[in-house]
């Protein structure tokens, strides 16, 4: 039985000079996951036969995929960022941390630092007066006993009527759509916003490219996103999704999951919409549970 060289006590020691195993400087954290990422990369290409053409493809692929700042959009399009809510559900349950409102991806449009406001605030700048139709929004956050939580921090954002994000759109004001609301004595928010449209990864884009080898489309629903915290409880990271629309439960980024659709009515003549939808949080068992995790994230002011 032939031995795959990928596999061979040379080569797995050459991987381990690679990754720096025959020196006591840098991180022995990095040194670890480097190590396994060159093994895994060599027996897929030993396994699938991978030829010259195609890795030199799939590496210039990645510097175009940088190139378009689309790495974060690519890992949600690829199911990856969904599998670590899985991954953080199963340790939950293993660990009896079970109840609240559900978590899901982030997405990579986030961006800190928006402006506070105490119990309700008005999130469009206006510029889609008399094309979107407005929204409001309203709902409390819960302990898991139903007691309101005030001086909770709901941090919300979402896109315009043509599925853009301010900061990354540069046509849209500073902020547009993005506030952060603290909840009053019962635990409510309230906001005033415009019914966001749905949105699509770039056609030209790498992103597209790839999800078009695989014969899969780029199409989100309409959503909004939600970081919900407050202290003595865990930080939730989540979106609702609005009923209706038709990529509900065919999400690209796969983010829709049971219990995180917004019902949204309309008004007679079209012109208004109302959604209420209220959060349920675990408490925490440490600080860190407080905190979100420290991906990094855009702030006003850096380069889109």
């Amino acid at each position: 039985m032939t031995v795959a060289i990928s596999q061979t006590a040379d080569v797995q020691a050459f991987f381990e000079e690679a990754a720096g195993y025959r020196n006591d400087n840098g991180n022995p954290r990095m040194k670890r996951i480097v190590l396994r990422v060159l093994q895994d990369a060599a027996r897929l290409i030993e396994d699938l036969q991978i030829s010259d053409d195609e890795f030199w493809t799939a590496v210039d692929y990645l510097n175009r995929l940088g190139g378009k700042n689309e790495a974060g959009l690519l890992v949600a399009g690829l199911g990856l960022e969904h599998f670590l809510d899985l991954l953080a559900d199963a340790r939950d349950a293993q660990a009896g941390k079970v109840g609240g409102t559900p978590r899901t991806i982030e997405g990579p449009l986030y961006v800190a630092g928006a402006p506070l406001a105490q119990g309700e605030v008005r999130m469009d700048d206006g510029s889609e007066d008399g094309q979107a139709t407005v929204m409001f929004l309203d709902g409390r956050v819960l302990d898991l006993d139903g007691a309101p939580i005030a001086g909770a921090i709901v941090d919300l954002w979402h896109a315009n009527t043509k599925g853009n994000y301010s900061y990354f759109d540069q046509s849209q004001s500073d902020y547009n759509l993005r506030r952060r609301i603290v909840t009053d004595a019962e635990g409510r928010y309230r906001a005033r916003s415009i019914v966001p449209s749905g949105y699509g990864c770039n056609p030209q884009g790498p992103t597209q490219e790839c999800l078009d080898q695989l014969g899969r489309h780029g199409q989100r629903p309409a959503h909004v996103h939600f970081f919900i915290s407050a202290p003595g409880y865990r930080h939730l990271t989540t979106q609702i999704n609005l009923s209706g629309d038709q990529y509900l439960w065919d999400d690209f980024a796969y983010a829709t999951r049971d219990g995180l659709v917004g019902d949204v009515t309309f008004s007679e003549d079209g012109r208004q919409a109302h959604m209420t939808f209220d959060f349920a949080l675990q408490g925490a068992a440490s600080a860190d549970d407080q905190e979100r995790s420290q991906r990094p994230r855009a702030l006003q002011g850096q380069g889109a």
